[in-house]
């Protein structure tokens, strides 16, 4: 069955209270493990019959915001989610306080459980009405974002579609691309200082009344951080700030020599990594997707099924379209134990990043698609996007394939840009961390610590010129600060992983891909830092893995043969 074919109908709230709440006395009385095993596979199936018409709903909306009914369903899921939560508490609890825990445990392993007494910390009843508020405003963004109407040299475009134009190779079309970007942005500023000043005293307020403090406690729990906490990442940002930015600024200063340009250069100059132009794919959509089947199939008989599923049933959709909303990710469909991939192709290199990064997510997911209970099959976000982001260097050598002549770029900017990304999302996860200790900065002061951060983790960066972003605000075309507080920070720690795979692919890639399918099986079994110990892997967290990285990626740079090229 294709995915146009999956039917979709909205729960019945009556009903799934129901089923829910005979399914919670069933396990909660029941007489021996074997009852109470059975009991809590099938509220994993309960919730995953909501979940996958949720999800339903949800991609269908995104494919095109236009769409009244589904908008209307994504309207009708924000507010019934906050009032399912006290049954899903409930549920929670049973499971932490249940005789047979240790039973289950043995069988289905602790990290449910740990997850769950995070999740525990996370709801009261009295936060439905600010959960409700929060999922409207989150809606708003992407309605507006989805919005965009700009436009450049004679066209209208959307944000996905301007994209190409941001890279193009002429300076003074790529710097009226950025322009034109940054003047929609910043004539919408208003409106996007208004939502998350919204979300900022929204969740501050959620944070307070769960006994927080503010926020951030409470964000650190919504992501299931069970192995590290505030100070560990602090500690991690000030070794990206000690070992990373200097890399990252003396890539920059040998970009503005081939460039041609004044060292630091601006937005749209950091933009262009070569003057001849940024590397892009060969061929239309469709051949892209094919070369994804070659890489797939000849990569591993594990990543071929994988990637043959996924074109047969149609579990993606990337072609950029007018309504469609931003942003690119990969989610799953409970009931068919199958994942889907969303992006938006837009002719650049982002095209084959959708083939690798989100496919990397795919991969995983269908990987432990038979995993039980569901929220085992995949771990934390930062585990997850290790995933994503080692997949991506795995395709290095099918980079012919997909960018024929701009294979060199590809890997030459494809590695500087791993290093130079790191930066910047540290940079996105300090600058939220600032924003939750001080809720009540105005939208002013606000730009004022975006611009102070800037300095510190992206000296590389000259403001001004262009609108917007040449004025501190360019954090909020960062969906993850308005959608997914602290997310940003677990790209960076993935990051870090992905280029120890990296690493170990220019020494042995048949072992390094070993290393990969043993973490990948692993599904979300255990915490972050344990799933890398269980495979093998450094922890970010150790000071010596980010500096020996760095070392080692940019002696590669330096040695790297651009002959010909300008």
């Amino acid at each position: 069955m294709k995915f146009s074919e999956l039917p979709y109908h909205r729960p019945d709230l009556e009903t799934l209270r129901k089923e829910l709440t005979a399914v919670l006395e069933r396990f909660q009385t029941a007489p021996d493990s074997a009852t109470a095993e059975a009991a809590y596979l099938e509220m994993d199936r309960v919730f995953g019959r909501y979940l996958t018409q949720q999800v339903i709903a949800s991609i269908r909306r995104d494919i095109d915001t236009r769409d009244p009914f589904y908008e209307g369903e994504k309207a009708w899921y924000n507010q019934v989610g906050p009032e399912l939560q006290p049954l899903r508490k409930a549920w929670v609890r049973a499971t932490l306080d249940s005789p047979f825990r240790s039973q289950l445990e043995k069988v289905y392993g602790a990290t449910s459980f740990l997850n769950n007494e995070l999740s525990l910390k996370t709801f009261a009843p009295e936060i439905i009405p600010d959960l409700q508020l929060e999922n409207q405003l989150v809606s708003a963004y992407t309605r507006l974002l989805a919005s965009a109407q700009i436009p450049f040299e004679g066209g209208v475009y959307t944000l996905a579609q301007l994209a190409p134009f941001k890279e193009d190779a002429n300076d003074a079309r790529r710097l009226a691309a950025w322009e034109a970007e940054g003047r929609w942005y910043r004539d919408h500023s208003e409106e996007l200082d208004s939502l998350f000043d919204r979300l900022v005293q929204v969740r501050d307020k959620m944070g307070k009344a769960l006994g927080f403090g503010g926020y951030t406690g409470l964000g650190y729990c919504r992501m299931q951080r069970s192995c590290y906490g505030e100070e560990e990442v602090a500690r991690f940002r000030e070794a990206v700030r000690k070992y990373l930015v200097p890399v990252a600024e003396e890539i920059y200063r040998t970009q503005a020599k081939r460039l041609g340009k004044e060292y630091p250069m601006n937005f749209a100059d950091n933009a262009l990594t070569f003057r001849s132009g940024n590397p892009r794919p060969v061929g239309n959509p469709e051949e892209i997707l094919e070369m994804g089947s070659t890489f797939y199939r000849e990569l591993s008989p594990e990543t071929e099924e994988f990637w043959n599923a996924m074109r047969e049933m149609e579990l993606m959709d990337v072609l950029a379209r007018t309504g469609k909303a931003g942003g690119g990710y990969c989610t799953q469909l409970p009931d068919y134990h199958m994942p889907f991939i969303f992006a938006s192709f837009n002719g650049t290199s982002h095209d084959v990043k959708v083939i690798t990064h989100e496919a990397g997510h795919a991969f995983a997911a269908y990987m432990n698609r038979f995993r039980s209970p569901a929220d085992t099959c995949l771990p934390s976000l930062e585990g997850c996007e290790v995933h994503s982001m080692s997949m991506e260097f795995f395709s290095w050598p099918w980079a012919e394939g997909f960018f024929g002549g701009d294979a060199r770029k590809f890997r030459y900017s494809h590695l500087a840009n791993a290093l130079t990304f790191i930066p910047y999302g540290a940079m996105v996860d300090h600058f939220q961390h600032r924003i939750y200790a001080e809720p009540n900065l105005t939208p002013q002061q606000r730009h004022e610590v975006w611009r102070e951060l800037l300095g510190q983790y992206m000296p590389w960066v000259k403001l001004g010129e262009i609108p917007f972003y040449g004025e501190a605000m360019g954090w909020q075309r960062q969906s993850h600060i308005y959608k997914t507080p602290f997310y940003y920070i677990d790209y960076c720690l993935a990051q870090t992983v992905a280029l120890e795979f990296w690493a170990r692919i220019q020494r042995d890639p048949q072992t390094a891909f070993e290393t990969y399918l043993s973490y990948t099986r692993l599904g979300g079994s255990q915490p972050f830092t344990e799933l890398l110990q269980s495979a093998g892997l450094e922890s970010p967290f150790q000071d010596s893995c980010l500096r020996s990285i760095c070392q080692e990626a940019y002696r590669f740079l330096e040695a790297y043969d651009l002959t010909g090229i300008a």
